[in-house]
């Protein structure tokens, strides 16, 4: 089967997006491994280091790949947004997000590349089993997440979200009000 051309100036983009966002997940899974608590804590904190790892990797070899197509390395990273939800299903399902979002990259980069370079198709194969390999991983952590104990609420409140704390404190207010005419509700019934 004949190779066909690669269109090198779309695989030099998108190997720089995918080195924007591969350096971001050693941000974002550095910045979760910190953020982790819970009885859990010590696997997954080993489990998002490696993570952030395992990114700066992907990001050096879709640098090099770049550079090899005559490509220039970019010096930003692609944006990371702040959930501040930090308890332990938060952050798996951010994970979680992030491989997907990662895996739809690579796969873009596989329709570039495709019968047109051996080495280059062979490369994005591969990263695309490790995050998909990654997703079962993180799919697996979930399923005990959502069975064991509860999780720890890290939210941070910032001096723009005062007013969203305030209503959320105000619900909480309201809320204890309305369980405690439902105790004594409760109490009456029982009597």
């Amino acid at each position: 089967m004949p190779m066909r051309d690669l269109n090198v100036k779309k695989a030099q983009k998108l190997l720089s997006r995918i080195m924007e966002f591969e350096l971001a997940g050693v941000v974002r899974y550095t910045h979760y491994s910190l953020m982790v608590a819970g009885p859990n804590r010590i696997p997954i904190v080993a489990f998002m280091k490696a993570q952030a790892s395992e990114s700066l990797l992907h990001a050096q070899q879709a640098g090099e790949i770049l550079t090899g197509l005559g490509g220039h390395p970019t010096l930003t990273i692609a944006s990371i947004p702040e959930s501040y939800k930090h308890s332990v299903k938060d952050i798996l399902e951010e994970s979680l997000s992030h491989e997907r979002d990662a895996l739809d990259l690579y796969c873009e980069f596989l329709d570039v590349v495709e019968d047109r370079s051996v080495y280059l198709e062979e490369f994005a194969r591969t990263q695309i089993a490790q995050e998909e390999m990654h997703g079962l991983e993180v799919r697996k952590m979930l399923r005990d997440v959502a069975v064991s104990a509860p999780d720890f609420d890290h939210s941070h409140e910032h001096d723009e979200d005062e007013e969203d704390q305030d209503d959320v404190r105000d619900g909480d207010e309201d809320q204890e009000k309305k369980d405690k005419k439902k105790k004594k509700k409760d109490k009456k019934r029982d009597a």
